[in-house]
């Protein structure tokens, strides 16, 4: 049986507390996101939720047609600062798990009360590995998605997907701005599709 909305809203709350109810009309999608994956992340093509592993932009456009209602959860990173801030991937490594796994036991939840439909998006390249599949392989297919040891928690990171997070992030009501400094306050984004 299908739990109450705003019941299920208090439970998720629990998880995380951070995020904000969003129609999906103000989910952006663009193909320059993805194109700014490919042409200026260093992660492309190491991750297997980063392009070129996930759907093309299109799909995300298709996807979100399915959904009438979206979380947006809003996660403080607490970085490493015993790692230099260059490698960045590492020096938010733990911010980077907690908020999969956070967004991950919100998906879930929702799914158990009877939103079957639930479906979460992070923010960034996986940090479940180090290194990832296509890190330490030459020649690999998308099959070689098979292998991975988090493939039930592992979701494509919005930014793969072609979602505009900044604009999406200021349609939903939260400041959002460039980072200039590893020192200032850095802040995820983990969008859930619900229905």
């Amino acid at each position: 049986m299908k739990k109450d909305f705003e019941e299920l809203l208090e439970d998720l709350r629990k998880i995380h507390s951070d995020f904000k109810v969003i129609s999906t009309e103000k989910v952006v999608v663009a193909e320059w996101v993805r194109w700014k994956c490919m042409f200026g992340c260093k992660a492309y093509g190491k991750h297997l939720n980063c392009p070129p592993y996930v759907p093309p932009v299109e799909e995300t456009r298709k996807l979100l047609r399915c959904y009438e209602t979206a979380i947006l959860a809003r996660f403080e990173a607490k970085p490493n600062y015993e790692v230099p801030p260059e490698r960045i991937h590492h020096f938010l490594w733990d911010a980077i798990k907690d908020m999969y796994d956070k967004m991950f036991e919100m998906e879930r939840h929702a799914f158990l009360s009877g939103y079957y439909k639930a479906f979460a998006l992070y923010a960034v390249p996986c940090a479940y590995c180090d290194p990832c599949i296509p890190e330490k392989e030459d020649n690999i297919d998308f099959a070689v998605k098979r292998f991975c040891r988090f493939q039930h928690k592992t979701r494509p990171s919005m930014e793969a997907s072609g979602i505009d997070v900044f604009q999406t992030v200021r349609n939903a009501g939260y400041e959002i701005k460039v980072l200039t400094s590893p020192y200032e306050k850095i802040f995820f984004f983990g969008l859930l599709l619900l229905e």
